[in-house]
């Protein structure tokens, strides 16, 4: 093919405003967005963690060991997608946004159902 042929997924990695702005709104969703709801909701009686890794640091370490762990999964997946090939590489700030918005807004119904109003 020639010049005509640019997938999205090449010009994503070709522009760094879109490259950073998908990072920044995976940070905001499954980072900010995900830690915020959970501690929200933590803070409501009744209301647990339920994560498979999450619940047990919690339990055991309380909310440092949920920062910590969300810390060490954004490295984590940060490192993943260094030495992902380009242009698969788009999928991983991709799929952090959407499990983002998902937990968030899975969290935001359970505090929204427990909250004493």
């Amino acid at each position: 093919m020639g010049v005509a042929h640019r997938t999205a997924e090449h010009q994503f990695e070709r522009a760094p405003s879109v490259r950073w702005s998908l990072w920044a709104l995976a940070l905001l969703s499954f980072g900010v967005g995900d830690l915020a709801t959970t501690l929200a909701g933590l803070a409501i009686p009744g209301v647990t963690e339920v994560g498979p890794v999450a619940g047990p640091l919690f339990r055991a370490f309380g909310i440092p060991g949920v920062v910590t762990l969300k810390v060490g999964a954004l490295v984590g997946f940060y490192a993943f997608w260094r030495v992902t090939p380009r242009p698969y590489a788009v999928g991983v700030p991709l799929g952090l946004v959407v499990v983002g918005v998902t937990v968030t807004c899975w969290n935001l119904v359970v505090i929204g159902v427990a909250a004493p109003f």
